[in-house]
C-alpha cells in the first residue's frame, strides 16, 4: 500500500510539473504535452527528465 502511495504521488507531482512548465513555456510555444510516456519519464526522472523532454523538443521539433 505505501508504493502505490508513493507511485501515485509521483504521478500527481509529475502532473503537475509538466502542467505549470506548459503554462510557462506557452508563449516560448514550446508545450511537452501531457500523455502517459512523458508523465512516466517526468516521473522516474523527476526535473531532469522534464529538462531531457524540453532539449529534445528543442532540439528536433522547434522552428
Amino acid at each position: 500500500m505505501r508504493t502505490i502511495t508513493k507511485f501515485l504521488r509521483k504521478i500527481v507531482f509529475a502532473f503537475i510539473l509538466l502542467y505549470t512548465y506548459n503554462l510557462i513555456a506557452t508563449s516560448y510555444n514550446l508545450m511537452v504535452p501531457i500523455n502517459f510516456l512523458t508523465l512516466g519519464i517526468v516521473s522516474l526522472l523527476d526535473v531532469p527528465g522534464l529538462a531531457t523532454l524540453v532539449a529534445i523538443l528543442k532540439i528536433f521539433y522547434w522552428r
